[in-house]
């Protein structure tokens, strides 16, 4: 009981603390407001039959961004119905880039842009692949660092360290992190596999890590995942599995819930982590704010606060 009150003061100060961001992204979510793109590709052609399912999103020499539906173009000019303006034409010579956003990124008039972090919880991947050429940097409380790269739109590969070497220490710990998704199943079930294959540079220890299987059921804006993996020390495979169930949910353009849960083999048993967090993503940032607790926690113990930080880059 108290470990339930407690956990559940925790998760109304993240949800608290993540109303406020909602707030401010339901006051700032009208088309025209995002100034990056989208993973979407560049849209150049001018159709001869001015196929009005089109919706485009049109960035012009001054940074001005215009979303909204294709009304008719031509060679000297596009014109789009914006939801809350009616229709909008601008001439192609003051065009910079005209991209064309998909259907789903389009919910009441407003353009949704894709999740910039889509393929990870807190920590821990999911199923879903990188698309080929994004790649991003993930930083966790200054310490930890990891870059990813969709090497493929099926294999990604990323790389990790703890640079302790910047206080004087001659040995720093290093990680790479290969991750493959199987072809798809459907569009609402991914599988991959991976590892997090670990050593420290400048001592004698061995490699350790972890081999894991993942299934996600869901899309890139909510889903859920559960993985299975087997932690190693140089020849030495654990006969006891790390399990990670782990989510996330899509809350409104910039605002996602996430938890992450693991339990890990310790002895004869087991011993879970629990967390609940809140990540603000925009375009080009993302931040998460979460709550980890141990199984074993006790007394008046909340959770071990986590702030992380992710620049996405690349398609």
């Amino acid at each position: 009981m108290t470990f339930n009150l407690i956990f559940c003061k925790g998760l109304v100060i993240i949800l608290a603390f993540g109303m406020l961001f909602q707030i401010i992204d339901e006051k700032n979510a009208f088309a025209g407001l995002p100034t990056a793109d989208g993973y979407y590709s560049s849209y150049s052609s001018i159709p001869s039959d001015n196929d009005t399912t089109r919706i485009l999103k049109i960035v012009t020499l001054d940074g001005r961004i215009t979303i909204g539906r294709l009304v008719r173009e031509d060679e000297n000019s596009v014109t789009l119905d914006i939801e809350q303006f009616g229709e909008v034409t601008i001439m192609r010579g003051n065009i910079r880039t005209i991209i064309e956003v998909a259907e789903e990124d389009y919910v009441d008039g407003r353009y949704r842009f894709p999740n910039p972090l889509s393929t990870r919880y807190l920590l821990a991947p999911n199923a879903i692949p990188m698309k080929q050429g994004s790649y991003y940097y993930q930083n966790t409380w200054i310490f930890f660092n990891n870059f990813s790269y969709g090497v493929t739109d099926r294999f990604s590969f990323g790389v990790g360290t703890v640079p302790i070497f910047l206080f004087g220490v001659s040995a720093f710990p290093v990680w790479i992190l290969p991750k493959y998704s199987l072809p798809l199943v459907s569009d609402q079930f991914h599988l991959s596999v991976g590892g997090v294959i670990g050593g420290v540079i400048g001592s004698d220890g061995g490699a350790a890590g972890l081999l894991y299987g993942t299934a996600t059921i869901g899309n890139r804006n909510s889903n859920l995942s559960l993985g299975v993996g087997f932690g190693y020390v140089d020849d030495d495979l654990s006969s006891k599995p790390v399990i990670h169930i782990s989510g996330m949910h899509r809350l409104s353009l910039r605002g996602y819930l996430v938890t992450e849960n693991h339990l890990l083999p310790v002895g004869n048993g087991f011993e879970g982590v629990a967390s609940v967090g809140y990540r603000y993503a925009a375009e080009s940032f993302s931040v998460d704010f979460a709550l980890l607790r141990p199984s074993g926690a006790t007394g008046g113990f909340i959770g071990i606060p986590w702030l992380g930080v992710t620049l996405p880059f690349g398609n």
